[in-house]
């Protein structure tokens, strides 16, 4: 049975509640029987990504801890929120869509009568301890208990910032489905998830929930919750359709070929969420730029501009030594390069990506921001009906 664990004991019963379990039992022998899984890890697609910071502990401590940097990672004020109420929640989206951006990667997506929740961190930190680690930079749009009902959470994967103890353990008191990567069930169940409402898939497996298809697809990342890192639950960027509709959510992921076969698969989409944020040098393969988000969207879309992109990770926790406000401001230059809508609400603004977008750039004035051109991607013509992509614009 997947949900027994045997009582814990020594070094094991001091284990922070926050780290989670590790699979066991039958959750494990599925996790080997995966094509994903091998030599007791799992795989990326595309080959090995690099997920510690290359170069040296100094760089990198120069890097975050210079002066200007640190400066530049916090707004100058007060990050503007809307207040997300049960009115704006409480009529059915005009158009059968509607996304509202929470902050960071948790998004409501209301798609064709059924609510997901997207990777909800309502915790102050993202952090296995509530007394250090980053912190938000904006207070929650409204409070969990506010949200409604939710019929399915999906979670990308088991990083702080994208699986919360506190945040799952209200949520488990409802009666939602979880629908998680492999392995990531073991943590759930943990905390108190019943093992029937878990959704459990590899990639490129599905679903139901009602008429949905969710459908957990490649990323290019890693996992890990405790002092050592196992690599022994999946991370997946996910794919929900309706009847009318259906939309995209990356998870967290570098760039890859495999968004092609993504949006061939599944697309296009209505809408996608893509991480934009918290991206370095230092971890090239396991976190998109602005500019690759695009081109992600572009890929997922077939080659060309289509739907609505929403930038997600980005602007509520200080995670990476870019400014602030630049993955906005560099996702807003890289679509308009290309013709591409992009939807850039303040966090609990609720849109329809099939009405008016929000769009303004509404972190002006709390940016601090040096001038530069930013690397954008450009549509050129090719001789298949997916364009290619080059890039313009440089440091």
């Amino acid at each position: 049975m997947a949900g027994f664990r045997p009582p814990l004991s020594g070094l094991d019963a001091l284990r922070p509640a926050s780290f989670g379990a590790d699979p066991d039992g039958e959750r494990m022998a599925r996790i080997r029987r995966s094509p994903h899984y091998r030599d007791g890890v799992f795989r990326n697609p595309g080959g090995p990504a690099r997920t510690r910071p290359s170069g040296s502990a100094r760089d990198v401590a120069k890097v975050f801890l210079g002066r200007e940097s640190r400066l530049a990672r916090t707004p100058r004020g007060t990050v503007p929120v809307h207040a997300t109420t049960v009115a704006d929640l409480a009529r059915p989206p005009a158009g059968g869509l509607r996304l509202t951006w929470m902050g960071h990667s948790s998004v409501l997506a209301e798609i064709d009568g059924h609510r997901v929740l997207f990777d909800p961190v309502w915790g102050e930190r993202c952090s296995p301890f509530p007394f250090a680690g980053p912190r938000r930079l904006h207070p929650v749009p409204l409070p969990l208990a506010a949200l409604g009902p939710v019929d399915v959470v999906v979670i990308s994967h088991d990083h702080y910032d994208h699986l919360d103890l506190p945040t799952i353990r209200e949520l488990a008191r409802t009666d939602t489905l979880f629908a998680v990567p492999l392995g990531v069930g073991a943590h759930l169940e943990h905390w108190g998830v019943r093992a029937d409402r878990l959704r459990e898939l590899d990639w490129h497996e599905s679903a139901r929930a009602g008429d949905l298809t969710l459908t957990a697809t490649p990323a290019r990342h890693f996992c890990g919750r405790g002092l050592r890192n196992t690599q022994h639950t999946l991370w997946a960027s996910w794919v929900v359709a309706g009847p009318d509709h259906r939309v995209h959510h990356s998870g967290d992921t570098g760039y890859f070929d495999g968004f092609r076969e993504i949006g061939a698969a599944h697309g296009p989409f209505d809408a996608t969420m893509i991480q934009i944020g918290a991206y370095a040098p230092f971890w090239p393969d396991i976190h998109m730029t602005p500019e690759e988000g695009v081109r992600a969207h572009l890929d997922l879309q077939g080659g060309g501009p289509a739907g609505v992109l929403l930038p997600i990770h980005w602007g509520t926790f200080n995670l990476a030594p870019h400014p602030w406000a630049e993955p906005g401001a560099w996702t807003r230059a890289a679509a308009e390069a290309v013709g591409q809508r992009v939807a850039l609400p303040v966090p609990g603004l609720p849109f329809e990506p099939g009405g008016e977008v929000p769009s303004d750039p509404w972190w002006t004035g709390l940016e601090r921001l040096p001038h530069r051109d930013w690397p954008v991607p450009r549509l050129t013509p090719g001789p298949t009906a997916t364009p290619g992509l080059d890039l313009v614009g440089g440091d």
